[in-house]
């Protein structure tokens, strides 16, 4: 079974008493440095992430907005590169029990070559991919591809996406069902959509995958909202501006800082807990 299957099939078990729901934080690779990415993986472990949603760094990213495209620059300014992740995540791999879900634009797989790309994503320890600017009707090989090599494969919904085509687009995916929560790009917000609840339980009429949601959370209260109606809350932008902020001091502060935000966040996965400031 893949790991991302496990850990979401382990959640949603009877006996897990810290209430089924996952947090998945997103980092950039390379941001401040790919050894210091490796240690933030374990850092985000320990302090409660089920999964991370590990971006490569690229030039054009899509959807992204300011904080992570300028995550992204910083990485290809210090000449971070596909392989450089690859083998940081092979390394640091058999001490982790997370998940790791590579986002990655299609560009660069295309670049490398697909069966190539997916064959040595898995040798390194990734469980899957996010392609963000591959539309449903081109993701055929792809999906084909990771299936054969037994990782995940999830798409976007936007909140644009047509119910009939945002039920096709769950149906395609592997692994969880990735909601974006708001129109527009990346960022971190004030609110969650209300209408989000009525997505979400509409397309558990078609799936059984995990739900998860990104774009927009930013705190513990955002987690809690989220993971009310959801299976996962994905924290990006949140992140990756501490990191920018910490990384101006050392790279020991940008580790320290991404556990204890993560910290933070995962206390919004117990529905008893109190609310945490925001981001």
């Amino acid at each position: 079974m893949n790991r991302i299957d496990r850990i979401f099939q382990d959640l949603r078990a009877p006996a897990n008493e810290g209430g089924g729901k996952a947090l998945m934080p997103y980092l950039t690779a390379g941001d401040p440095s790919v050894e210091a990415t490796g240690r933030m993986l374990t850092a985000i472990q320990d302090a409660g992430a089920s999964v991370c949603e590990l971006g490569i760094p690229f030039s054009d990213p899509v959807a992204d907005g300011p904080v992570i495209q300028a995550s992204m620059t910083y990485a290809l300014d210090h000449q971070v590169t596909v392989g450089q992740v690859f083998e940081m995540v092979s390394r640091v791999r058999p001490s982790l029990s997370i998940g790791l879900v590579a986002m990655v634009s299609f560009s660069i797989v295309h670049r490398i070559g697909l069966t190539k790309f997916v064959d040595d994503a898995k040798s390194a320890g990734f469980d899957g991919f996010i392609f963000p600017d591959l539309p449903l009707e081109a993701s055929g090989p792809a999906r084909e591809a990771s299936a054969k090599a037994g990782l995940i494969l999830s798409m976007l919904i936007a909140p644009t996406t047509p119910d009939d085509r945002a039920e096709q687009i769950a149906r395609a995916s592997t692994g969880f069902v990735y909601v974006v929560s708001t129109s527009g790009i990346t960022g971190e917000r004030a609110e969650l959509p209300p209408e989000l609840p009525k997505r979400i339980q509409r397309l558990r009429g078609v799936t059984d995958l995990p739900i998860t949601v990104g774009f927009g959370i930013s705190s513990a209260q955002h987690v809690r909202e989220v993971v009310s109606v959801a299976d996962a809350a994905i924290v990006g932008s949140g992140m990756m501006r501490r990191v920018a902020q910490a990384r101006a001091k050392s790279e020991d502060q940008a580790v320290k800082i991404v556990g204890e935000f993560t910290r933070e966040l995962a206390s919004g996965l117990s529905p008893t807990a109190g609310a945490s400031a925001g981001g």
